[in-house]
């Protein structure tokens, strides 16, 4: 069975979705991240080397990170679904959304609440402004964000939307709000949700 490590109000939120969305059955184990002296559950070490949640184990398999996660996931159970195929036209594109998120928003995102000026040559993200711009073109007149139907990458993303938005980082825009909604209304995401609040009454 597949063991998640995870912690509350983390990005552990996004594996319990994917979790759903593949529909594997799961097992808990809780990571206190902020106590000052740690006690880990056996196995969070090897499944995690920087000690950052989420991380899995399946079998004798180990991943950490929130896209690598996605990616395993997908096509281990639900190759050609959440995930093109390898040899799908639509995997480029899909594999560059799957990764926007820690790629472009997330070191945007440091940037503009570290107040860093944007240097759109030195930053690959270009600026945090430019981020938005360039995802709100991209759901101006599609549903998800590629291979034309929900993937990892679209969870992902709308995790980001979401967590900006709730933070007054950003307003979205019609297209993005919907999107975000559209992604948030699926039942895995509204059984994750559940889920993750009741295991975290009960940490």
């Amino acid at each position: 069975m597949i063991t998640l490590y995870w912690s509350p109000q983390t990005r552990s939120a996004r594996a319990f979705w994917m979790l759903e969305e593949v529909g594997r059955p799961y097992r808990l184990e809780a990571v206190d991240i902020r106590a000052e002296t740690r006690r880990d559950p056996k196995g969070f070490a090897e499944a995690s080397p920087l000690g950052k949640v989420p991380a899995l184990t399946d079998g004798e398999t180990s991943v950490a990170d929130s896209a690598a996660i996605a990616l395993y996931l997908a096509d281990r159970y639900a190759a050609g679904d959440l995930a093109p195929l390898a040899d799908d036209p639509a995997r480029g594109e899909f594999l560059y959304w799957l990764f926007y998120t820690p790629s472009v928003i997330e070191p945007a995102m440091a940037e503009k609440i570290a107040g860093i000026a944007p240097n759109p040559v030195s930053f690959p993200w270009g600026s945090f402004d430019k981020m938005v711009a360039a995802l709100e073109r991209r759901l101006a007149d599609r549903e998800w964000v590629s291979a034309g139907r929900f993937t990892m990458a679209d969870l992902l993303l709308a995790g980001s939307v979401d967590f900006l938005a709730s933070f007054g980082m950003l307003q979205p825009s019609k297209p993005l709000a919907d999107y975000r909604d559209r992604c948030l209304a699926r039942p895995a995401a509204v059984r994750a949700r559940e889920r993750e609040a009741s295991a975290a009454a009960g940490a």
